[in-house]
C-alpha cells in the first residue's frame, strides 16, 4: 500500500472509530502511532510519537489553557454567575422574552471570564431555566437559550478553542483571543433579537417582567465589576502588548482567586476548582497530542497537500470552496465535539485556506462559529446533553426542537463575517506586539 492510500485509510478509519463511540484521543493517537510504525519503522515511529508528545508538553503556548479554564471554575465558585444575570435580568427583564434576552447577555459576561462552553451552559442551567419556568416560559425556549448561550464561551476571549486552533496553525494566539471579541458580541446580539422576534410572533412563549426603575438598573451593575476587572485585564493585556496570553490567563485567575475568597468560597471549594481545571486541562493536552501523532503521519503520507492542490485546482470561485468546507463542517458538527473536528480536520483544510488567500485569523473565527453551531445540533449537541442533564425533566427532544432559531442566528453572523472580515481582524490588526 503506498503511503497516500494508507493516510486516506487512516483518515477513514479515524472517522469510522469516532462515530462507533471510540475516544478521539484513543482513535487518533493509535492511528497515527501504528502509522508512524508503518511508514518509519518501529523505532524512529514510537521514537517520533514520544517526541511529539513531549514537545507539545513543553509548549509555552498551551499553558494558558489550564489558567483560562481555571479562570472560569473560580468565577462560578465566586458566584458571578448570579451576579450577572441579576443585573441582565433588570436591564433586559421587560422585553418580550425579557429573562431569556437576559440570560444570553449574563452567559455572555460569562463567557468572558470562562472558556467552556459546555461549563457556562450547566452553570446557567441551574441559574436562569428556574426563574424562567417560575415565570410560565416555554420549556423549549428556556432550555435552548441556555443551550445557546452557552456556546458563546467558545468564541468570546478567554476562549479554550482559540488556543487550540492558533497552536494546531501556528497563529497568534493573542490576535485570536482578540479576534472572537467583537464577533462573540456580535452573536449575543442576534441571539437576543432572535428570542425578541420568536416572543413577538408567539406571545405565549414568554411572559415580560415588570419595568425595573433607573435607580436598581444601575444599582445592579455593582454586581458586575469582577467580570468587568477580568475582561478589562484580558482585553487589555493583549490590545496594548503588555501581556502575553499566558501572562493573562495568570492575571485573570489570581483576580478570580481573589474574588472567590472575598465571596466566601472555602479552600475546600477552591480545591474542587483546581481538581476540575486539572482534570480538564490533562483531557485537552491528551486529544492535542494523540491528534498531533495522527497529523504526523499524515505529513508523510502527503494527504493533506494532496488534497489542498486538488482542491485549488478546482475551477470554482474561492467562496465557492470556502461555502463547501462549511457545509463540511456544518455536518461533521453533528457528530465529533469540537476540538476533535478542529484538530482531524485542519491539516487538511488550513492549506487549501491558504492557497485562496483568506486570513487565517479570520478563519479562525469562522471555523469556531462552525464549532458553536455543532454545540447545540443534534444528535451529538453536546450543550444541549449538558441543559438535559442538569434538568432531566426537560426532554432532550424539546432542548432540540428549541435550538434551529440560534442556528439561524450564528448562520446570519457567519454571512456578516463573509461579508465584513474586518469585524474579526479590527482589533488583532490594532493590537500591541506582546499578543503571540
Amino acid at each position: 500500500m503506498d503511503p497516500l492510500t494508507a493516510g486516506l485509510v487512516a483518515c477513514g478509519g479515524v472517522i469510522l472509530f469516532t462515530l462507533l463511540g471510540v475516544r478521539i484521543a484513543f482513535a487518533a493517537g493509535i492511528t497515527g502511532v501504528l502509522g508512524l510504525i508503518a511508514v518509519r519503522g518501529w523505532g524512529p515511529g514510537t521514537g517520533l510519537s514520544g517526541l511529539l508528545a513531549y514537545q507539545e508538553a513543553t509548549h509555552y503556548t498551551l499553558s494558558v489553557l489550564p489558567m483560562f479554564i481555571l479562570i472560569g471554575y473560580l468565577a462560578f465558585h465566586a458566584g458571578l454567575t448570579q451576579g450577572a444575570f441579576y443585573c441582565a435580568r433588570c436591564w433586559f427583564g421587560a422585553l418580550p422574552g425579557g429573562l431569556a434576552v437576559a440570560t444570553v447577555f449574563a452567559a455572555a459576561g460569562f463567557g468572558a471570564v470562562s472558556g467552556a462552553s459546555t461549563a457556562s451552559a450547566a452553570v446557567f442551567a441551574r441559574v436562569s431555566i428556574p426563574e424562567m419556568l417560575r415565570y410560565g416560559y416555554d420549556k423549549r425556549l428556556a432550555a435552548a437559550t441556555v443551550a445557546a448561550g452557552g456556546t458563546l464561551a467558545s468564541l468570546i476571549p478567554p476562549s479554550a478553542i482559540l488556543v487550540i486552533y492558533g497552536i494546531i496553525v501556528e497563529q497568534s494566539v493573542g490576535a485570536l483571543l482578540l479576534a472572537g471579541f467583537i464577533p462573540g458580541a456580535i452573536s449575543a446580539v442576534n441571539y437576543a433579537l432572535i428570542i425578541i422576534i420568536w416572543c413577538k410572533i408567539n406571545p405565549k412563549l414568554a411572559t415580560p417582567l415588570p419595568s425595573v426603575d433607573w435607580a436598581e438598573k444601575f444599582r445592579s451593575l455593582r454586581q458586575t465589576w469582577g467580570i468587568l476587572a477580568v475582561i478589562g485585564v484580558i482585553l487589555g493585556g493583549l490590545y496594548t502588548g503588555w501581556m502575553t496570553p499566558t501572562e493573562v490567563g495568570g492575571a485573570g485567575a489570581f483576580i478570580m482567586f481573589c474574588l472567590a475568597i472575598a465571596h466566601g468560597a472555602k479552600w475546600r471549594t477552591i480545591w474542587e476548582a483546581v481538581r476540575e481545571t486539572s482534570k480538564l486541562s490533562v483531557m485537552i493536552f491528551t486529544i492535542v497530542w494523540s491528534i498531533l501523532i495522527l497529523v504526523r503521519f499524515l505529513g508523510f503520507t502527503g494527504v493533506p497537500s494532496t488534497i489542498s492542490e486538488w482542491i485549488g485546482g478546482l475551477h470554482v470561485p474561492r467562496l465557492g470552496i470556502l461555502l463547501m468546507i462549511l457545509a463540511l463542517y456544518f455536518v461533521l458538527g453533528m457528530f465529533l465535539d469540537g476540538i476533535g473536528m478542529l484538530l482531524l480536520t485542519l491539516p487538511v483544510v488550513f492549506p487549501i485556506i491558504l492557497k485562496l488567500g483568506y486570513d487565517p485569523i479570520w478563519f479562525g473565527i469562522i471555523i469556531v462559529k462552525m464549532v458553536e453551531i455543532g454545540l447545540v445540533t443534534p444528535p451529538v449537541g453536546l450543550n444541549c446533553f449538558v441543559v438535559n442533564g442538569v434538568r432531566p425533566d426537560i426532554p432532550l427532544s424539546t432542548v432540540f426542537a428549541g435550538v434551529w432559531p440560534f442556528v439561524v442566528a450564528d448562520c446570519l453572523t457567519i454571512a456578516l463575517l463573509i461579508a465584513y472580515p474586518e469585524i474579526a481582524t479590527f482589533l488583532p490588526n490594532n493590537m500591541g506586539n506582546g499578543g503571540g
